[in-house]
């Protein structure tokens, strides 16, 4: 989507986040590490929000180069804990790349991360992050929470309440939310609406329980949608009806 088609959606929120799995950073089908290109094509679009007046923070995950659950079968020689730490150092990894991709197409960023890294990075404040975005500059958030055991889901909905943001964009590979595995079954149903009370009780794969209950607890809206598609997370700042939208009630 060029910046002729981009100006005819007129953001519908303020402020977002907008949470990239690290496979949004990988080439599909070429395993594991950071692919320039798929970079720079979120950067492209992150620039474009930006420019249109919308506070965006991205929190980004790292499984394109390691997840911290693939060393549980190991824990004698690695340990569980340890290993979610190297994850979020692979976030880090991720985060800096973007960095440098927005900065090439001349916008201004901040990185900051849970785990401090002083030399590369800021650590987060909450009141620092917010001055930075409403000064219109974009904000990636690495390392998680800084703790063991949580998610990056779970990250991005806690940076969410705390940032008062006005939905939070879960960037998938899919559509929205299924009844199943949509790769499994092919009949699988999408839901175009979901409240958090049916997600939790169906047990559906949105993000982690935790982030669910959080975002609930703030009465924080989240659309799942599927950014690969072109123009799609413009779609998603827009408000358009794509996705599957989770919220309290309808």
């Amino acid at each position: 989507m060029d910046d002729s088609l981009t100006s005819q959606l007129k953001p519908a929120y303020k402020r977002v986040i907008l949470k990239l799995s690290g496979e949004a950073f990988g080439q599909e089908g070429r395993g594991g590490g950071i692919s320039i290109d798929e970079t720079l094509k979120i950067a492209r679009v992150a620039a474009r929000i930006a420019r249109s007046g919308v506070e965006l923070a991205i929190v980004v995950g790292g499984g394109n180069i390691l997840r911290g659950a693939q060393f549980s079968a190991g824990g004698e020689i690695i340990k569980e804990a340890t290993a979610h730490y190297m994850g979020m150092l692979a976030t880090i990894m991720n985060g800096l790349a973007l960095q440098q991709a927005l900065e090439s197409l001349q916008c201004e960023t901040r990185l900051q991360t849970a785990v401090q890294m002083n030399s590369i990075c800021e650590p987060y404040i909450p009141r620092r992050c917010l001055s930075h975005l409403e000064k219109k500059r974009i904000v990636i958030l690495a390392g998680g929470t800084g703790n063991p055991f949580v998610t990056t889901d779970t990250a991005a909905a806690l940076r969410a309440r705390e940032l008062e943001v006005d939905i939070l964009l879960k960037a998938t590979r899919v559509d929205g939310v299924y009844s199943e595995d949509p790769e499994i079954n092919p009949h699988a149903i999408l839901y175009n609406r979901l409240t958090y009370q049916e997600v939790l009780q169906r047990d559906l794969r949105v993000m982690d329980m935790q982030a669910i209950s959080t975002c609930q607890d703030g009465k924080l809206p989240i659309l799942v949608f599927n950014y690969t598609l072109e123009g799609n997370i413009e779609r998603a700042i827009a408000g358009q009806p794509i996705g599957t939208l989770v919220k309290d009630s309808f």
